[in-house]
């Protein structure tokens, strides 16, 4: 967590965003950098009322130099229009789900555990999975499951979750995703990790949630200002990395001009330290992804 906090290098009477309170393990220590440095402000997103909850007594401890905003990040620049604020220091977004979201048994996020098809991040909104399960067609599902979760018998197993609908629980796809597959891939790994994290990407429409997000950062940063994105898998860390690389590039032909050319945009990549892993199995597979804007 420290390489998270250092890299937004926290300064005196600045306003910072955590897009995804969670819990608040972040905002705690944004929150404390705060209060030490001097008047800033953060601001925290979650579209789960209940990470919101929870959280709020636990920032009050340290500080009251904070808001916190039900909404969906992809609604930034709205929300904090209606704040007046333009222009921010540092943005932090850790993507996907959360521990206590994949861990709360009814929330239907975990294929482990037997229980309702659900995997929303908002409880207010209206598709689940089980409204994609029993409800898309075909085509549509088969599609996220290329798309989203690059599993390789995704025509198989969509045609399979038709046939037997109505499917009410993670067990019963659990156990129609297995009829679907040769023993083989069966035995290689677990089938139904990929499919439910598409699932899951398709109901809280994560990736393109993540677009819009990325085409307001330009707009949003001061000068000197930081993004730091964690991702989790592939499919996010494809988007967060292109468009990084698509903000600092510059043409090969202007450095060859007799002129200094000056890199507006500065990134860096962290990985996850052996410590930390042990720690924290599930921060195995995250990458950590900080762009400064230098003009």
């Amino acid at each position: 967590m420290h390489e998270v906090i250092d890299a937004l290098e926290i300064k005196k009477q600045g306003i910072y965003l955590d897009l995804t309170l969670g819990r608040a393990g972040h905002s705690l220590e944004i929150l404390k950098k705060i209060h030490e440095n001097g008047s800033g402000l953060l601001i925290c997103f979650d579209k789960d009322i209940q990470a919101i909850k929870e959280s709020e007594p636990k920032l009050k401890k340290i500080s009251d130099s904070y808001i916190l905003i039900k909404s969906d990040f992809r609604y930034l620049t709205n929300e904090l229009k209606k704040l007046n604020i333009e222009k921010v220091d540092g943005i932090l977004a850790d993507l996907g789900v959360s521990s206590p979201q994949l861990d709360e048994i009814s929330r239907g996020f975990s294929y482990s555990q037997n229980t309702k098809l659900d995997m929303r991040m908002d409880l207010d909104a209206k598709l689940d999975a089980y409204q994609i399960i029993n409800f898309w067609d075909e085509a549509q599902i088969e599609q996220i499951l290329y798309d989203y979760g690059d599993v390789k018998f995704a025509k198989a197993i969509a045609k399979s979750i038709i046939k037997n609908r109505p499917i009410q629980t993670s067990f019963e796809l659990n156990e129609i995703i297995k009829k679907s597959l040769p023993a083989k891939v069966i035995r290689e790994k677990n089938p139904s990790k990929a499919i439910f994290q598409a699932i899951r990407i398709a109901v809280n429409d994560e990736l393109n949630a993540l677009d819009d997000l990325l085409s307001q950062i330009p707009n949003l940063l001061n000068v000197n200002g930081k993004l730091a994105i964690i991702t989790f898998h592939s499919k996010e860390d494809i988007k967060v990395k292109k468009f990084f690389q698509k903000l600092s590039y510059i043409d090969p032909k202007l450095n060859k001009l007799p002129i200094q050319i000056n890199k507006n945009w500065k990134q860096k990549k962290f990985l996850p330290s052996e410590f930390e892993i042990r720690n924290n199995k599930r921060s195995r597979s995250a990458k950590l992804r900080v762009i400064t804007k230098l003009g």
